[in-house]
């Protein structure tokens, strides 16, 4: 018996080694494809934290590695701490999603006065962006310099469309969302987050801040420029600088590292966050359009595929942190890097693959992805016809499949979008917009009989693609 025992525990030992080993694979093909300078991962599988590794350099400025308590921004992976904030006033019976918000906000226009709580959740609401008041290049408060004028301006910008009707992601609805939770709790909401959150989840290295900041173990922030002092150039890295005025921080103001929000997850999963397991389906599921239809978002998550196996929510931030969690599996999956442009939720998903094969093939884009780097960019096409014929639903999303591309363009990888926007033409020959985007990179390759093709057929099926007119106008008179 104890032989067995034995033999069972290298065996488990072997198979966690062999898992390690393709996550690190995966991560370091990532970082050196994307040029991500840090990166920090943690796995979370039946209630424990099974994998918690760092990689690459936090500041190069100074040659600083990233630790498991580095710190990095989660942009807007703040909204699901919000989110959660919202539902346990709602299981508390403080506030219901279908409350307007004009039971709890005053002074609002006549025209918020019946948009609702979930709508301003799952970003359906229709009200202006507060982001347009603030400063486009930092992000900070402005030239209306404070928050008062902020909101008495907001106040007179008409709705984008009205309530319920369309999806719309902006920062209003999660400003709101703060004051609400400001009103019921009686105390600013970092405090809120802080006791009902941070403390009850443990969390040691999870606070709210900006570049203004100091914050110990702190990650510098990075991303890519071309335009330089009024001048285009070749894209080079570069420090960034960012501010979140205090007052909209429930939607984007959090640092953290993985491990914090590896045991954030695992406490929201526990019943530690919320009483009733109803509560966190209840959150985890997408609000409804006016006509009944589901919405993008899941209440305060971003990234919803409710498919038939592996469901799948989630949240991006900053387009450079992602949280991945797998309700059925029992799993989720943090990635943070300090590359702004990163999206890491392009590969997490074949990380997951690593500790349940099946996830892979659950997701099309991410089958498809780890197919065609085995046997070519070129054959995508074929491959996507033969992978039919035994799944007739196999079809990968023309939205993912386009960002994909546009992201492989960016990293000088055209020869391989080319091909995935090709690919998307012959899977949605009715979209105006894949013949604009396929048009896009046979211009940038040179192509441009073949461009002008597509461009003519993109007008043809949206007379109102002015974009595509005015580049088929300049193409042909040259």
């Amino acid at each position: 018996m104890k032989i067995y025992i034995l033999l069972l525990f290298i065996s488990l030992q072997v198979c966690a080694q062999q898992t390690r080993t393709r996550v690190d694979e995966i991560i370091n093909r990532e970082m050196k494809e994307r040029k991500i300078p840090g990166l920090q991962i943690a796995v979370v599988q039946n209630g424990k934290i099974v994998l918690s590794q760092s990689y690459g350099a936090a500041n190069l400025q100074y040659s600083i590695p990233v630790t498991n308590t580095t710190i990095f921004p989660i942009n807007s992976n703040t909204k699901v701490f919000t989110g959660v904030a919202v539902m346990q006033l709602v299981e508390q019976g403080k506030i219901n999603l279908n409350d307007p918000i004009s039971k709890y906000l005053d002074h609002l226009p006549d025209e918020w006065q019946k948009i609702t709580i979930d709508q301003l959740l799952t970003h359906i609401s229709g009200l202006p962006d507060i982001l347009q008041l603030l400063d486009p290049a930092t992000g900070n408060i402005g030239p209306l310099k404070t928050e008062s004028a902020i909101w008495e301006k907001l106040r007179t910008l008409p709705l984008d469309f009205k309530a319920g009707e369309q999806f719309s992601y902006n920062q209003t609805n999660y400003y709101l969302l703060g004051k609400i939770i400001e009103k019921i709790s009686k105390e600013p909401f970092s405090a809120d987050f802080k006791k009902n959150q941070f403390q009850i989840a443990h969390l040691t290295n999870t606070v709210f801040g900006d570049s203004r900041d100091i914050i110990p173990n702190y990650s510098a922030s990075y991303r890519y420029n071309n335009f330089f002092d009024g001048r285009k150039g070749e894209a080079k890295l570069t420090n960034t600088y960012t501010e979140f005025p205090d007052f909209v921080r429930t939607g984007a103001g959090l640092n953290s590292t993985a491990e914090d929000m590896a045991n954030w997850f695992i406490a929201l999963q526990a019943g530690r966050l919320f009483k009733n397991p109803a509560t966190l389906e209840m959150m985890w599921s997408p609000g409804q359009f006016n006509n009944g239809t589901p919405t993008n978002w899941a209440r305060g998550w971003g990234i919803t595929k409710p498919r038939k196996n592996h469901r799948v929510v989630g949240m991006s931030g900053g387009n450079r942190s992602v949280i991945m969690v797998y309700p059925d599996d029992h799993m989720a999956i943090i990635v943070l890097t300090n590359l702004a442009g990163s999206a890491p939720e392009d590969f997490v998903e074949e990380i997951a693959g690593c500790y349940n094969p099946d996830i892979v093939k659950a997701d099309p884009l991410t089958y498809l992805r780890k197919n065609l780097r085995e046997i070519g960019f070129g054959k995508a096409i074929d491959f996507v016809k033969t992978e039919r014929k035994t799944n007739p639903s196999f079809t990968p999303n023309e939205s993912e499949l386009n960002d994909w591309a546009y992201r492989m363009m960016a990293n000088k990888q055209e020869k391989e979008a080319l091909e995935i926007f090709k690919l998307n033409v012959y899977l949605f020959p009715k979209s105006w917009n894949v013949y604009d985007s396929y048009g896009e990179i046979l211009l940038k390759m040179e192509d441009k009989n073949k461009a002008i093709e597509m461009y003519r057929r993109s007008i043809q099926l949206n007379p109102e693609n002015e974009n595509g007119k005015k580049i088929l106008k300049k193409l042909l008179s040259e």
